[in-house]
């Protein structure tokens, strides 16, 4: 089912979030995540959010 991105909440990005994760995107993840945070009127609620899908750009680890 296709949706109108314009009516899309923070709670469907959430979900979209945590299918990108369960699927080992994290990069996707967490650009869903932003956007759910920016859809959230709590400041509290949109910090929560983001920490729980960090940048992976900035917590990856390299190895050898």
């Amino acid at each position: 089912m296709t949706r109108d991105p314009a009516n899309l909440t923070a709670a469907d990005y959430l979900d979209s979030a945590r299918e990108m994760t369960a699927t080992d995107r994290p990069y996707l993840a967490h650009l869903l995540a932003e956007e759910a945070a920016r859809l959230t009127a709590d400041p509290a609620t949109a910090a929560g959010i983001r920490a729980s899908f960090p940048d992976p750009a900035t917590t990856r680890k390299e190895t050898d």
